[in-house]
């Protein structure tokens, strides 16, 4: 669920941005064919760098891992017991 949450927080902010960069006009009902081609760049621009967000945090995660496991927890020094 919290995986579930955090998608529609990025598709609502996603969605936000680009209607209010693209969307010019509200006196129609359907989007003019200029506002569906922005639309279309804006919303493929931000897909892709939340691509290249997410791999670039996938690359991390494993040594951030390996530094904390290594590392005491605040307040004890090495080699004493937690």
């Amino acid at each position: 669920l919290p995986q579930l949450r955090d998608f529609l927080l990025v598709y609502n902010r996603m969605t936000e941005l680009c209607f209010r960069h693209c969307v010019c006009n509200l006196n129609y009902r359907l989007l003019t064919a200029r506002e569906e081609s922005c639309l279309d760049s804006c919303a493929a621009k931000l897909l892709h760098s939340n691509h290249r967000l997410m791999r670039a945090y996938v690359g991390l995660v494993p040594s951030l891992l390996q530094r904390r496991a290594a590392d005491p927890p605040p307040g004890t020094a090495r080699g004493e017991p937690g």
